[in-house]
């Protein structure tokens, strides 16, 4: 199944949980660029049930110090989904992590460290555009 455009939803800051810390140098970078451009023009891939970020830590970084409402998200079965697996990152301390552990760490109070865990998709994220005065407010349930 590819992912398209369709598949993005808007989903609330407050409900997500990070697995694992960023790199500050790469999120400064990163809000830098997502200033300039005026919004995101990529995804975070969440797990549907839980709210843990798969992909897009740096991301959801930014929207914490933007103070964004919401994000563009693609939420998946993550514990189901064979298009998705999880590896490791070469020199992380670690010889394997499993989907488990990341759904685990992230209802922690813990993070793994930058560059643990090493997601493959078979999908590539729609390319988007959702400016960031959009995100400054929560869709309304109604859809108005």
């Amino acid at each position: 199944m590819e992912w398209s455009e369709d598949d993005v939803e808007l989903v609330p800051v407050s409900w997500l949980k990070p697995h694992e810390e960023v790199k500050s140098r790469n999120r400064d970078k990163l809000l830098d660029m997502t200033q300039r451009w005026g919004g995101y023009t990529k995804p975070l891939i969440v797990d549907q049930r839980t709210g843990a970020i798969l992909d897009g830590h740096h991301r959801f970084s930014i929207a914490k110090i933007l103070d964004l409402k919401c994000v563009p998200a693609i939420c998946v079965d993550y514990l189901h989904n064979d298009s998705i697996s999880v590896g490791v990152w070469p020199g992380c301390g670690r010889d394997q992590l499993t989907k488990e552990d990341v759904i685990e760490m992230s209802l922690s109070n813990d993070l793994f460290p930058p560059k643990t865990s090493r997601h493959t998709m078979a999908d590539n994220t729609p390319p988007i555009f959702i400016s960031l005065e959009e995100l400054l407010t929560l869709p309304s349930l109604d859809g108005s």
